[in-house]
């Protein structure tokens, strides 16, 4: 498969969004929830500050080849992350909040899934995603910081270079600035390699996240109801880049 003409197995923005939970696709599912939850280990590769599923650690040491020819180093802040090094993440925001700062656990729950995702949904469990920065700048401070990628902030370059390219070797914006978008909040960083997280999202769709997710034991699960999971399911897990779909 050329990576820049992989045929994408989604279905449309508009009707991918109004399905059902449950729906089914027509072709095999090939993924275990285990494996999409983070809950399996997975065959890595790429080696130290890669760490992905083998034609993604493929294809962005080519992307980061062609970046470096151009003056960015691409580097890897996030890769995959394991269910449990998400629970981790989420119960100390989760403490911090509620315990901290004294917000209601609902509230608490909304300020988290601005960037943070529930454990056992986020597209990092996938060995799919990357979040990157330029190695070639030193910065001070905390280095995700959408300021760092817009015009003036040290990563600027990197974005221009991301955006001009990123496609040609598979690597799509999942959460975009596009101003009707709901759900997680614009991530300048955060890009999917699309010929494998496409149908890993799907396989994940069959599933009955609402249930499985009722079933999570962790800090704050006590709070899912329903309707939060179906909002969250619609707005934070669907409502992204519509090529990623």
């Amino acid at each position: 498969m050329q990576r820049r003409d992989f045929v994408k197995k989604g279905l449309g923005t508009a009707a991918a969004l109004s399905l059902p939970l449950n729906f089914e696709l027509p072709y095999q599912d090939d993924y275990s929830i285990l494996e999409l939850m983070g809950k399996e280990d997975i065959e890595l590769f790429g080696g130290k500050g890669i760490n992905l599923l083998e034609e993604a650690a493929s294809a962005f040491k080519e992307m980061r080849a062609a970046a470096y020819g151009d003056g960015y180093d691409i580097q890897i802040a996030s890769g995959y992350r394991s269910f449990q090094r998400l629970q981790v993440i989420w119960e100390r925001k989760f403490i911090r909040y509620t315990e901290d700062d004294g917000m209601e656990p609902l509230d608490a729950i909304d300020k988290i899934i601005e960037y943070s995702t529930i454990p056992g949904t986020s597209r990092h469990h996938w060995g799919t995603e990357i979040d990157i920065i330029d190695g070639n700048v030193k910065v001070e401070g905390s280095l995700l910081v959408t300021k760092k990628y817009e015009e003036g902030g040290p990563f600027a370059g990197l974005k221009s270079w991301m955006d001009e390219h990123c496609e040609e070797f598979g690597f799509y914006l999942v959460y975009t600035n596009e101003p009707k978008r709901r759900g997680f909040k614009y991530e300048p960083w955060h890009y999917s390699y699309a010929p494998i997280s496409i149908p890993m999202l799907a396989a994940f769709r069959k599933k009955n996240i609402l249930r499985i997710l009722q079933d999570e034991t962790f800090l704050g699960t006590e709070y899912f109801t329903a309707g939060f999971l179906r909002s969250y399911i619609r707005e934070n897990i669907l409502d992204i880049n519509p090529d990623l779909l």
